[in-house]
C-alpha cells in the first residue's frame, strides 16, 4: 500500500510540475501570445523559447529593464509587453543606431538610450538587465573594451537584487577569446568567471536553447547553422 501511495504521489508531482512548465505566468503568456506581435517574431519563436526565456528571467509586470543592444527587437517587444504599462524598458544601442532603434522601438513603455561602453547610461537603476546574443561582443578587437568595467556598470545599474540575464552563442569549452571575433561565440566558462569577478551570484542556467549538434567550429551567421547554434542562458544576481 504505502509503495503505490508512494508512486501516486510522484506521479502527481511529476503531473504538477508539467502543468507548471507548460504555464508561463500570465503576464509572459500575454506577450507571447499577443496578436500585434509581427509575424517575423512569432515565426522565431519556436528557435528562440521566449516564454521559457521570460520565465527563467523572472520577468513581472511592473518592473525596470535594460536591454542592451536590442537589435530588430525581438526581445525588445516580448519585454515590453510583459512588463505592461506600469513598467520601462530602456533599450541601449550605439549612437550609429539611435535614430534606426527609435523608430523602430521607441513606443509606449520602451525609451531608446545611447550606450557609450563601459557606460550603459540607464537612467535609473533596473530590476533585471538582459542581453541575447551579444555579451562575446564585449571582446570583439575593434571595441577595444576594459570587459572588468563593463560588468562593474552592469552591476552597478542593478537595484540590490537585481538579475543578469546573458544569452549568448557557445564556443568550445577552452576556446580562446579571439573566437568571438572569428566565430562570434563564447566560451561559458569565461562569461560566468567575469561576471562573477564583477560581484554577481551564479544562480543558474537554462537549456531550453542548447543544441548538442552544433560542432560549435563555424560562424554563427553561416547558413547551415544560423539559428540553430548551441545557446547558453546564465542568470545572475546582484546581492541585496
Amino acid at each position: 500500500m504505502t509503495r503505490h501511495l508512494l508512486m501516486a504521489a510522484a506521479a502527481a508531482l511529476t503531473l504538477c510540475a508539467t502543468a507548471a512548465h507548460a504555464a508561463p505566468p500570465a503576464n509572459i503568456a500575454a506577450a507571447v501570445a499577443a496578436a500585434d506581435r509581427p509575424d517575423a517574431d512569432k515565426a522565431r519563436d519556436v528557435a528562440r523559447k521566449p516564454a521559457e526565456v521570460l520565465e527563467f528571467a523572472g520577468v513581472k509586470s511592473g518592473e525596470k529593464v535594460g536591454e542592451l543592444l536590442p537589435g530588430g527587437g525581438y526581445f525588445t517587444r516580448l519585454l515590453s509587453a510583459a512588463v505592461g504599462p506600469q513598467g520601462k524598458v530602456y533599450a541601449g544601442v550605439s549612437a550609429s543606431a539611435e535614430e534606426k532603434s527609435k523608430a523602430a522601438l521607441e513606443k509606449g513603455n520602451v525609451k531608446v538610450v545611447v550606450m557609450n561602453p563601459p557606460a550603459l547610461n540607464l537612467p535609473e537603476p533596473v530590476d533585471l538587465i538582459f542581453t541575447a546574443q551579444n555579451y562575446h561582443d564585449f571582446h570583439l578587437a575593434s571595441r577595444n573594451l576594459d570587459v572588468a568595467q563593463v560588468n562593474k556598470h552592469l552591476y552597478d545599474a542593478l537595484k540590490p537584487g537585481g538579475v543578469l540575464l546573458v544569452i549568448d552563442h557557445a564556443a568550445a569549452a577552452g576556446a580562446p577569446i579571439e573566437v568571438a571575433d572569428t566565430l562570434h561565440r563564447i566560451d561559458p566558462a569565461v562569461v560566468k568567471r567575469e561576471v562573477e569577478a564583477a560581484g554577481f551570484k551564479f544562480v543558474g542556467e537554462s537549456n531550453v536553447i542548447r543544441n548538442p549538434e552544433d560542432p560549435k567550429t563555424g560562424k554563427v551567421f553561416d547558413p547551415e547553422i544560423r539559428g540553430k547554434t548551441d545557446q547558453f542562458i546564465y542568470k545572475f544576481q546582484k546581492p541585496n
